[in-house]
């Protein structure tokens, strides 16, 4: 393992995991792919190789950026910031529709699709971190420091939360801990979720009372998940989805079914994906189910500590943010199949089937351990110095 880890720099806890966490999602989704068989057509095999070309290219990507300096990052942030606000807009015009909701864009020729929001959560968290250390000294002042970083946050969770509420709703969260670590005053954090709220409210509002502006296209659908589980937690017809996957982990038991022995997964819409942690501990067991929770807890701790290790502010919020980012968006998933969370559109970092949300992922990791090998360098240059004004 260590030869194999020499060529990869950085924190070789968080390669390690990760790689375990890329291989294992072969399994798991040449595994959990029968419903998508049953609707779309083909055969396992085929989404196995589509999803293994997905994580040779995020490994690529992975292994491109973590040879890089951090501070091109920095760099790049604002043009990234941008290019996410185009994405955006432009799928909030001619999105691709998959399940009601036009959260996609297809790629001319080759036909594949992504969402932009993937790349927007992270081009957002990285841009306002550079903000966040430009604007440090006078963030007191609503003008010249709070609107620019608050600004590009209500811009982006407000492009995104027509199509995506959840995602919206955790990445306006995983935003406001960012800025509260950065020292933003409290008070205007307060103001700023209060108006949020508000704002909601109003536009809830207006979409009820004047409907021909379809002002939020699924508004019935979010209103309904809610709903069901708080009043119909028993209704099968209307919480199938739901039952299912609290039924899947239930047979699970502690040892589980064993791989591709799983029968519920066939019954879940998204068991690849959204459904991914009922279907896992299905087949793997709750023991196994601990070892993942495990395994990204080590991978937050790891990120963060990487992060508060930094002698750059940038470096630290970014790294904050991206580990809060993964870690979210693992336990939604989690208390989504365990019935704690009404159903909603969040799939299992690096594990389920691929796309733009695995790339992303890499992309993110790649970035965390650019900085953790910018911090090993500048170790290991202060050692040889130190030891060459000892000798001499």
């Amino acid at each position: 393992m260590k030869e194999y880890l020499k060529y990869l720099k950085g924190d070789g806890v968080i390669w390690i995991i990760t790689l375990l966490m890329l291989a294992f999602s072969l399994v798991s989704v040449y595994s959990f792919v029968p419903i998508l068989v049953k609707i779309e057509g083909g055969t396992p095999f085929k989404y196995l190789f589509k999803h293994f070309i997905y994580v040779l290219i995020g490994l690529g990507i992975m292994y491109w950026i973590h040879k890089k300096d951090s501070k091109y990052v920095a760099q790049l942030s604002k043009f990234g910031f941008y290019l996410a606000v185009a994405l955006l807009i432009f799928t909030f015009f001619f999105g691709t529709r998959v399940n009601d909701a036009g959260r996609w864009v297809r790629i001319p020729f080759i036909g594949l699709t992504f969402q932009s929001s993937d790349f927007a959560k992270l081009a957002l968290i990285v841009y306002v971190s550079r903000t966040l250390v430009k604007k440090r000294e006078v963030l007191d002042k609503w003008k010249e420091g709070y609107w620019p970083v608050i600004a590009p946050i209500l811009l982006i969770c407000g492009l995104i939360v027509k199509d995506n509420f959840s995602t919206a709703a955790i990445l306006f969260a995983i935003s406001m801990t960012v800025l509260f670590i950065g020292r933003v005053p409290f008070m205007k954090l307060f103001l700023t979720v209060g108006g949020g709220v508000a704002a909601l409210a109003m536009i809830i509002m207006i979409h009820l009372s004047i409907p021909s502006l379809n002002l939020l296209p699924r508004y019935e659908t979010w209103e309904n998940r809610i709903m069901n589980r708080m009043e119909n937690d028993d209704d099968v017809l209307t919480n199938a989805q739901s039952l299912n996957a609290e039924l899947a982990i239930h047979h699970g038991s502690w040892i589980g079914q064993g791989v591709g022995d799983g029968k519920l997964k066939e019954y879940l819409p998204e068991a690849y994906a959204d459904f991914y942690y009922a279907s896992f501990v299905e087949e793997f067991g709750l023991f196994s189910a601990v070892i993942l929770m495990f395994l990204y807890l080590i991978l937050l701790f790891r990120i963060i500590r990487i992060g508060l290790k930094s002698d750059r502010l940038f470096e630290t919020y970014t790294c904050i943010g991206i580990g809060i980012l993964l870690l979210s968006q693992a336990s939604v998933n989690m208390l989504v199949c365990t019935g704690i969370f009404p159903v909603t559109g969040q799939n299992m970092p690096l594990l389920a089937m691929g796309g733009s949300a695995l790339i992303m992922t890499c992309v993110s990791i790649g970035i965390v351990q650019s900085i953790a090998y910018r911090q090993i360098k500048e170790k290991e240059e202060n050692e040889e110095s130190t030891n060459e004004f000892a000798v001499s």
